[in-house]
């Protein structure tokens, strides 16, 4: 039995695509509240009710399973918690093999997201259950809202200069979790997972050439960065996060030169230009 926790999210359901793909027999699917992901259910997937928060709820959704997938909650700051208590409970059900959704460079990461995951991956390693960490980089689509408020203001704001940021649509990273909870291999081990890489300037040139237009890219200091994606609209910790992910990035937080994703898809990762042409696409509806 393989279960997938936050699996009404964004990538948990991309990963419950794939692995109906695959013909996997049996899937549970975690979920915080089993009304909302009614649509999920199928002669393969059982939906069951588990809250990070609720360590009672974990131990029975998780009995009789085999195989976990634990995608990295979103409660920033609350996130080791919750981890420590789904990790506990799988040990307590006798889970053997755990697939850890972490970010890429956490060993060695600087940024304030990186923290929590670190300390899970440390909890993983105290549990005693084999587990495989997937240190994904960022996603394309959080670039989406870049792409439409370059076409509303003429440029690509950010903090990350001339960083590299090998970013990956989540389909890729999806399609490699399921591949890695459902493979023969499941011995503990590392992967650092990411794209070909662009800096902010490229993804400006890239928007320019398929808009027909000039976007430029606006480099701007950390904290200009936050007050502006705060002004958006954006909680005020979010902001500064991810202008904190920025600014890290300009110093190689979110690069990597390895192949591990390619490697696991079998597939090289959604390039770019087929995400801007994509984002220019739901612009435009």
């Amino acid at each position: 039995m393989i279960a997938i926790t936050g699996a009404n999210g964004q990538l948990g359901r991309l990963v419950l695509k794939h692995l109906s793909r695959q013909n996997t027999p049996a899937i549970r699917a975690l979920v915080r509240s089993p009304e909302k992901a009614a649509d999920l259910a199928s002669t393969t997937v059982s939906i069951v009710h588990a809250d990070y928060n609720a360590p009672e709820t974990l131990a029975a959704a998780l009995q009789g399973v085999d195989r976990l997938l634990l995608i990295s909650g979103s409660e920033v700051g609350s996130r080791t918690r919750q981890h420590g208590n789904i990790i506990e409970a799988a040990k307590r059900a006798g889970v053997s093999f755990i697939v850890y959704t972490s970010l890429l460079n956490a060993g060695r990461s600087k940024m304030i997201l990186a923290a929590e995951h670190v300390e899970t991956e440390a909890l993983l390693k105290a549990s005693g259950i084999a587990h495989a960490i997937l240190r994904n980089g960022w996603y394309l689509e959080n670039y989406s809202g870049a792409v439409a408020a370059a076409l509303a203001q003429g440029a690509v704001a950010g903090a990350s200069g001339e960083g590299r940021i090998s970013a990956a649509s989540r389909q890729d990273y999806a399609e490699a979790a399921a591949s890695v909870l459902t493979g023969q291999d499941t011995s503990t081990r590392v992967f650092e997972l990411g794209g070909s890489g662009f800096t902010a300037a490229e993804l400006a040139a890239e928007v320019s050439r398929q808009a027909g237009r000039t976007i430029a890219f606006r480099n701007m200091e950390q904290s200009a960065y936050a007050a502006a994606l705060t002004a958006a609209g954006l909680p005020g910790g979010i902001a500064n996060a991810l202008a904190d992910a920025d600014a890290a990035a300009a110093h190689g937080a979110l690069e990597t030169s390895s192949d591990d994703l390619e490697q696991l898809i079998g597939h090289p990762p959604l390039p770019l230009a087929a995400f801007v042409q994509s984002a220019l696409s739901q612009s435009a509806a």
